[in-house]
């Protein structure tokens, strides 16, 4: 497996440079944060396959990160020196990949991050989703309409790949809005309003009779596949 761009978020330096040296040595390109601030900016601007993250940051609980870092697209490995198992399970439950306790062995870290990024991988690159004229690759986000390429900003594709994997499914604005644009943004019903009509734009032979992605009044958005 080819190296990941990694992010590492732990407010400890001497960790953090440990961290890293591993992370490179195993040909991973490595990054790091030293608060839940700059570790945001930082998944947003570099687009990390899988981020190492500490629990406890100075600004912030790492849980209250997880479920943002994994809206964007990167699989989440707690490395953290909290042993209890409710704080692991709330992490798992969250949607952590893997815990590991500090301290810890940088080759099963390493190890770790391997088997994280070949399930995440694997699962990605087996879905495929057509539906009419419309194809939706989800292994090299790519999507294309009677075989030409589409272009989608990044929040329209998120948004269009997340109905993708629950096809037929209606999906609530609230969590749509969770996982496109973070916790903090679930009330915003405008921004999916606005971002599933641009879709419709792109993908619909007649946005204003939409038969891809059909609204349910009051509740989400379902991507059709009849």
């Amino acid at each position: 497996m080819s190296g990941a761009r990694v992010l590492v978020v732990e407010d400890d330096p001497a960790i953090r440079r440990l961290l890293q040296a591993a992370l490179t040595r195993a040909g991973h390109v490595a990054s790091t944060a030293a608060t839940a601030r700059e570790a945001l900016g930082l998944v947003d601007i570099e687009r990390p396959e899988a981020v190492l993250l500490d629990l406890g940051l100075p600004d912030r609980d790492g849980l209250e990160l997880i479920q943002l870092v994994r809206a964007r697209g990167a699989v989440v490995l707690v490395v953290s020196a909290r042993t209890d198992t409710s704080e692991k399970v709330a992490a798992l439950d969250l949607g952590a990949d893997d815990y590991l306790v500090k301290p810890f062995d940088t080759e099963e870290l390493l190890a770790r991050i391997r088997t994280a990024l070949r399930h995440r991988r694997s699962g990605m690159g087996a879905v495929q989703v057509t539906i009419g004229i419309v194809t939706i690759d989800l292994e090299h986000r790519r999507v294309t309409r009677d075989g030409t390429a589409v272009h989608l900003t990044p929040k329209e594709y998120d948004l269009l790949a997340e109905l993708a994997q629950h096809p037929g499914k209606v999906l609530s604005h609230a969590q749509l809005l969770r996982t496109v644009w973070g916790p903090a943004h679930e009330r915003s019903v405008e921004y999916l309003r606005i971002t599933v009509r641009a879709l419709r734009q792109k993908l619909e032979p007649e946005p204003a009779r939409p038969r891809l992605i059909v609204n349910e009044p009051g509740v989400g958005y379902r991507l059709v596949i009849d």
